[in-house]
């Protein structure tokens, strides 16, 4: 276990105050220390934010051991008997835990004892709040305060679970995506007989099918037509009867009008495509969407702009409306078309110091930014839909094929997705890339390369992709606006 400096010198005077510790403070802060700057950053919960404490890492494990039991139990080949493994949930959530707790010391803690001849980070812990445009005052765990100051501060305080309006919602014993969470009362520790969520997004999905492969009977509950409302409507409806197939009872235009219960016996009285349900289930898990997490920070001292959504305005260069304040990664929102997702915290982070510290004036760009969900087959998407295109103005044509065409999907008898390419019509160039299906968060990263180097097409086609893997779908996607895909044979253009 790494110990970490808390001592903060100089009085508390940094060049660069940081409020939160995720991937966009830590890329931040080491940006800092390479250019010779000081740095403090202050965590109001536990080292590392969200990603690594109760988001990415913790779901991937579980998503996996869920893979695991699920694959065992339906192997797809003929011949192959199905096993039934045995679930031993607090022994998946030790393991779960052990693993983030090595991972926080050797890929956060750490960095602290790495100065390198450089000037230290420093770390704060506790609930940080402005008191003018150079200060924020801090409280500490054991209730004592500290006055910290930087020349610049920047605002990296993530993102929150939303918690809709849901009359009887704020008297429901209910979950968020904070029950995975490591070493907090959050934490979920006991697998649920059976489980409603509210949402359609990807937490939702994610762990609705990581909880019906362990053994939960799972419904998900979307208030509006289709899940993934956001995404291309082929990805969400391929998704849908993937999820169903799996025993997921799925309910879109479901709109919950009261929750009630306790814990073990919830109850949601919703409407679904007009006609009134009940659903009754141990457990209840809002997945409702997130929230830049700026309430409480006292904003109102510095004259900072937030958005009607409670996200922090800033321009291309990450700068608020406060000059030496800047802000990035979720706390943004969707400002300068960003997406919240760790690694655009972690790229934005770095630009942020440079700008404040050395006055580098680097814009953010934001336009090519790959996204996966890790449900099984996994969804990867990079740039514009079908409907984004059209309303930037492109003469766009669009192409959606079937797994089933990929000579990798058929070799492991799993053909489960699709693949939609945008294209601009008279260019060939591709605008934007949706798949579901095996690998498609590995898959995508060859797509977003292609947007990033403006490839087209025939740029794809001309390429040579190892034969047989997932990535072939890209190659066969671009074909697939010329030539019928279901007549041709292997490895052809």
């Amino acid at each position: 276990m790494v110990t970490v400096n808390t001592t903060v010198e100089r009085g508390g005077d940094v060049d660069l105050l940081i409020l939160g510790s995720g991937s966009t403070a830590f890329a931040a802060a080491t940006r800092a220390r390479d250019l010779g700057k000081t740095a403090i950053m202050v965590e109001a919960r536990t080292l590392g934010g969200t990603c690594v404490n109760r988001g990415c890492l913790p779901s991937k494990t579980l998503i996996e051991a869920a893979r695991l039991v699920h694959d065992a139990a339906h192997p797809r080949y003929p011949g192959l008997t199905p096993a039934r493994m045995a679930v031993d949930f607090p022994a998946l959530v030790a393991q779960k835990e052990a693993l983030i707790r090595a991972y926080r010391d050797q890929h956060y803690a750490s960095i602290f004892d790495d100065s390198r001849g450089a000037q230290p980070i420093q770390l704060a812990y506790g609930r940080a709040s402005f008191v003018d445009t150079h200060s924020a005052e801090v409280i500490a765990p054991d209730g004592t305060m500290r006055r910290l100051t930087g020349d610049h501060i920047l605002i990296a305080t993530g993102s929150a679970p939303v918690i809709p309006e849901i009359p009887g919602l704020a008297e429901t014993p209910y979950l968020t995506s904070d029950l995975l969470t490591s070493d907090e009362s959050a934490e979920l520790t006991k697998l649920p007989p059976s489980l409603s969520i509210l949402g359609g997004g990807y937490i939702a999905l994610e762990l609705g099918q990581l909880f019906a492969r362990l053994g939960t009977e799972v419904t998900i509950l979307e208030r509006s037509g289709r899940i993934l409302k956001d995404h291309e409507p082929e990805i969400g409806t391929a998704l849908t009867g993937i999820l169903r197939d799996e025993g997921i009872s799925l309910f879109t235009r479901a709109e919950v009008r009261r929750a009630e219960g306790t814990p073990g016996d919830v109850r949601i009285i919703a409407m679904v495509r007009d006609q009134p349900r009940e659903f009754r289930a141990a457990r209840l898990l809002v997945a409702a969407g997130r929230r830049p997490n700026t309430a409480g920070l006292g904003l109102e001292r510095t004259g900072v702009r937030l958005d009607e959504r409670g996200a922090v305005v800033v321009d291309d260069e990450l700068r608020t409306s406060v000059p030496h304040i800047w802000a990035a990664g979720d706390v943004i929102g969707h400002k300068t078309a960003s997406q919240m997702a760790t690694p655009v915290g972690a790229h934005d982070g770095g630009i942020a110091a440079s700008n404040a510290l050395a006055g580098t004036h680097r814009q953010v760009d934001h336009t090519v930014v790959p996204r996966a969900i890790f449900t099984d087959p996994q969804v990867g998407v990079v740039g514009l839909t079908d409907r984004e295109a059209n309303a930037r103005g492109f003469v766009c044509q669009c192409n959606t094929i079937p797994l089933s065409v990929v000579p990798r999907a058929g070799a492991i008898h799993d053909t489960r997705g699709v693949i939609k390419m945008v294209l601009e019509r008279e260019s060939r160039r591709v605008l934007g890339v949706s798949i579901v299906g095996t690998g498609a968060a590995e898959v995508i990263q060859v797509a977003a390369m292609a947007l990033r180097f403006n490839a087209t097409a025939d740029d794809l086609i001309d390429q040579l992709f190892v034969y047989p893997t997932m990535a072939e779908a890209l190659k066969l996607a671009a074909i697939s606006f010329t030539k019928d895909v279901n007549r041709l044979s292997c490895c052809a253009t």
